[in-house]
């Protein structure tokens, strides 16, 4: 592994602070029912501060592992939230591409969700990042995902049933199901809102899909939670 450009992550923790808004921050955080604090920046603002930094070419990471050096630096190091939605930016970041959508940067997407262990970390992780991995390379991540499913950690098998959420007439109903069919007898709520977004989400892909979906539905019947059929169906009719 690479070493971490140290002047990037400076560069943007300094941009962070000087953006904040500390009377946001607090109910950011409250919201968000996050033990790391923010500094108050809406995502708009954000995604502004970052842009010049991460196109700057003083700071432009020119190796694979540097990218992901940096990457683990800026979010092990995080003293605030925004700094590892940071670190999230700097993983998809369209300079990065190549990186971020090669089956090597999966152990690094698996340890992102481990450690950020919430919803707002993992479903950008596994709609953004995990998915297009899938989607380019389905005769190896498939099986990874189906391994994700039936993960101890709560939020790895989230990240496997929502690896799809991104793939529209791509996604692979048969995998999408052995993501599923694992967690339904799981009591969590993130496990069980996530099954039922999962498929709602491709029940918009066109009216095969929401066919497809009434149908699966139908057949899961009771071994569906109530909290999963009404995501699932809603808007349906």
């Amino acid at each position: 592994m690479g070493s971490a450009r140290g002047d990037l992550v400076d560069a943007v923790c300094r941009e962070l602070e000087a953006a904040g808004d500390p009377d946001r921050a607090k109910g950011q955080q409250a919201y968000m029912k996050s033990a790391m604090p923010f500094r108050g920046i809406t995502s708009p603002h954000l995604k502004a501060t970052l842009r010049p930094l991460l196109t700057d070419p003083a700071y432009l990471l020119g190796e694979r592992d540097e990218w992901e050096a940096t990457i683990r630096g800026l979010w092990d190091g995080a003293q605030f939230r925004e700094e590892r939605y940071a670190a999230l930016a700097i993983s998809g970041h369209r300079l990065y591409r190549g990186w971020a959508q090669d089956r090597s940067a999966m152990p690094l997407y698996l340890y992102l969700i481990e450690t950020g262990a919430w919803w707002d970390f993992v479903d950008e992780i596994a709609a953004r990042r995990v998915g297009p991995v899938l989607r380019a390379h389905p005769e190896t991540e498939a099986a990874r995902m189906r391994s994700w499913a039936t993960a101890d950690s709560m939020w790895v098998r989230r990240a496997a049933i929502l690896s799809q959420l991104s793939s529209k007439d791509e996604t692979d109903r048969q995998l999408l199901l052995d993501c599923i069919t694992p967690n339904l007898a799981d009591r969590e709520f993130f496990v069980r809102k996530a099954i039922g977004w999962s498929l709602r989400q491709y029940a918009h892909s066109g009216t095969s899909a929401a066919d497809w979906v009434r149908r699966s539905v139908g057949q899961l019947d009771t071994r569906l939670s109530p909290l999963s059929r009404r995501e699932a169906l809603k808007n349906l009719g």
